[in-house]
C-alpha cells in the first residue's frame, strides 16, 4: 500500500530537522522538542533524504545554512485554516535578515487588531525556517514565542543578520 505521507530526518546547525512530505510535497519541517509538533507516527514511513521530494528541500536548506540562499523556492503543502494560510503566506514575504512585529504582520493582512490571532497562527506554522516564523518579534523588539525555542529563534536571526557566533 502506498502511503501519501513520508518523512526523513536531516542534521542542521540547529539540531535534527524532521522533513515531512504529503503527496510528494513538503508539508512539515519540525525541530526537536518543537511546540505543536505532531506525533512521530503521523509522519508516515521514513524515506531517504536523497530521494524526491526531499532532495530539493535538503539542497535548498544546505544552501541556506551555508549562507548562499536567501529565499526558498519550493512547493509547499500548508494545512491549516484559511486565516492561518494567509498568515503563513505573508510570513514568506518578510525579507531575509529582517524582522516584523506581530502588529506589522496583522497590518499587512489588512487587520491591524489581529496581532494576537496572528501570533497564534504563527505558532502553528508547520514548516519552520522555510516559512520564516522566526522573523516575527514583539512590538517592543523583544524575541517572543517560537515553537523551536527562543534560543533557536535568536540563533536563526543572528545567522541571517550575519552576527552569529559559531
Amino acid at each position: 500500500m502506498n502511503h501519501p505521507t513520508t518523512h526523513t530526518v536531516i542534521d542542521s546547525p540547529y539540531g535534527p530537522l524532521t522533513l515531512v512530505a504529503t503527496d510528494s510535497v513538503l508539508s512539515g519541517l519540525y525541530m526537536t522538542d518543537q511546540r505543536h509538533r505532531p506525533a512521530d507516527e503521523d509522519f508516515g514511513d521514513r524515506g531517504d533524504p536523497g530521494d524526491a521530494p526531499f532532495r530539493t528541500v535538503v539542497d535548498q536548506l544546505s544552501a541556506y545554512f551555508a549562507g548562499d540562499l536567501k529565499e526558498f523556492d519550493l512547493p509547499l503543502k500548508l494545512a491549516g485554516t484559511p486565516f492561518q494560510q494567509r498568515v503563513w503566506q505573508q510570513l514568506q514575504r518578510i525579507p531575509y535578515g529582517e524582522t516584523w512585529s506581530y502588529g506589522k504582520l496583522a497590518d499587512a493582512l489588512g487587520n491591524p487588531k489581529a496581532s494576537r490571532a496572528v501570533g497564534l497562527a504563527n505558532g502553528k506554522n508547520p514548516i519552520g525556517i522555510i516559512v520564516p516564523c522566526h522573523r516575527v518579534i514583539g512590538a517592543n523588539g523583544n524575541l517572543t514565542g517560537y515553537g523551536g525555542g527562543l534560543e533557536r529563534k535568536k540563533q536563526l536571526l543572528d545567522f541571517e543578520r550575519g552576527t552569529a557566533l559559531f
